[in-house]
């Protein structure tokens, strides 16, 4: 069972809402960051290296210490400002006429040491390391994790009494279209009660932000070592977190550039890709159609590869995927990636930037081949989860992202 409370938000007023809040540190590279970054963002305050002139290293000390600054001079502005009570918000995400409702609160620091809180990727401790470095120095979650949770009527039954009221903010964001809303959870026995539902909720599911989940965790347990009055309702034992109900979200596909062939020559390639799959050749753009199908960009044409039967094991959850698929018969058989966490010769493309990227990066001549998967369904996450095994890198891309700036969670009172 999970462990939530509300919190006292820091939150922009509602008349800047829309001029603070910013796309997540980790969409974007430090040059479109500056480019996007209005007076007000908290691109300021999630990627300070932005300040400088030239743009700072991101790990430099002096770009902390900005960060660090810019969090306070957005307080002393008013741009950011706390709420007076303890409070659970309610955040909805519109992205092509499709919309998801979520709860924003804070989760326990124990259910990730529990495994309450289930992940399905392993982090890099770089990563790691650097998202701790910014919640110690903040004393705060300046942005929220993204979990999933077992679907609640009666958690969807008060989100929808707030709905009907006027939202706090609501604006459509211009970097990508999509529409934010939040609404206050204000009254006492919604709160109340939000908590006791959640108590009796098995487990929260990591969607977006496996790094940022465990940093908060790494925190909380340090400032608990270091207090030696510690109860465990200190405000550092918890984190803030945006929680979906599994059957509103939906994950798009997680595609693969890589930039050469192991010195095989493109006949030699495609021999060995006929031994595993069945390999045809496509007139135009060309999406998978199912599980197990995969679509290849390789010298301006596109083709269709099936998985052969045998090559792969329905049977097991991991074996199953089609980045496990693609990595065991392309990646490791064919062009020896080694570790795809570590290799230099792929990338990672998310499939909201569409199949058209994956072309644009070919034909440049930066990559030689691209690979579009068929998207992995919310219950093969849970399913991996639950058994406690681990997805292989970059598998799911949830779409839309947290709009970073509409709350951020203090971890002192």
């Amino acid at each position: 069972m999970v462990k939530v409370k509300p919190f006292a938000a820091i939150r922009p007023p509602k008349a800047i809402g829309k001029e603070v809040s910013a796309r997540p540190y980790d969409v974007m590279n430090s040059v479109e960051a500056k480019a996007e970054a209005g007076e007000k963002s908290l691109l300021h305050i999630t990627k300070p290296e932005i300040d400088f002139d030239p743009i700072a290293g991101e790990h430099e000390q002096r770009t902390y210490d900005k960060a660090v600054e810019n969090f306070k001079l957005w307080q002393e502005r008013g741009w950011l400002k706390q709420d007076d009570k303890e409070y659970y918000y309610v955040y909805a995400q519109t992205m092509e006429g499709r919309t998801q409702y979520g709860i924003i609160l804070c989760a326990n620091t124990d259910d990730y040491a529990s495994g309450a809180i289930k992940k399905h990727e392993l982090t890099r401790k770089e990563k790691e390391d650097d998202r701790m470095i910014h919640v110690r120095i903040q004393n705060a979650n300046i942005e929220p994790v993204f979990f999933a949770y077992p679907d609640n009527p009666e958690i969807d039954a008060i989100m929808f009494r707030y709905i009907c009221r006027v939202p706090e903010y609501d604006f459509v964001a211009d970097e990508d279209g999509f529409g934010h809303k939040l609404w206050v959870i204000d009254d006492d026995r919604d709160i109340a009660r939000i908590t006791e539902i959640f108590a009796g909720i098995p487990a929260f599911y990591v969607a977006d932000g496996h790094h940022r989940t465990a940093a908060a965790a790494r925190v909380g347990a340090e400032k608990r070592s270091q207090n030696p009055n510690h109860t465990g309702e200190e405000e550092y034992n918890y984190f803030m977190a945006v929680c979906f109900p599994d059957n509103q979200l939906k994950i798009i596909d997680y595609n693969r550039v890589v930039k050469d062939l192991n010195g095989l020559s493109g006949k030699q390639f495609f021999d060995k890709l006929r031994e595993s799959f069945i390999v045809e050749r496509k007139d135009g753009t060309y999406k998978p159609a199912g599980l197990h199908n995969f679509s290849m960009y390789f010298e301006g044409v596109w083709y269709s590869l099936t998985a052969k039967p045998g090559t792969y094991n329905d049977n097991d959850p991991i074996g199953v995927l089609d980045v496990t698929i693609l990595s065991n018969l392309v990646f490791d058989r064919i062009l020896n990636l080694g570790d795809l966490r570590t290799s230099n010769r792929i990338d990672f493309v998310g499939g909201i930037r569409g199949l058209g990227e994956l072309k644009k990066r070919v034909d440049s001549g930066e990559m030689a081949v691209a690979f579009a998967l068929y998207p992995v369904s919310m219950q093969q996450l849970i399913n991996i989860a639950d058994s406690g095994n681990i997805m292989p890198p970059k598998t799911t891309w949830f779409e839309p992202k947290l709009r970073s700036g509409l709350a951020i969670h203090k971890l002192e009172r």
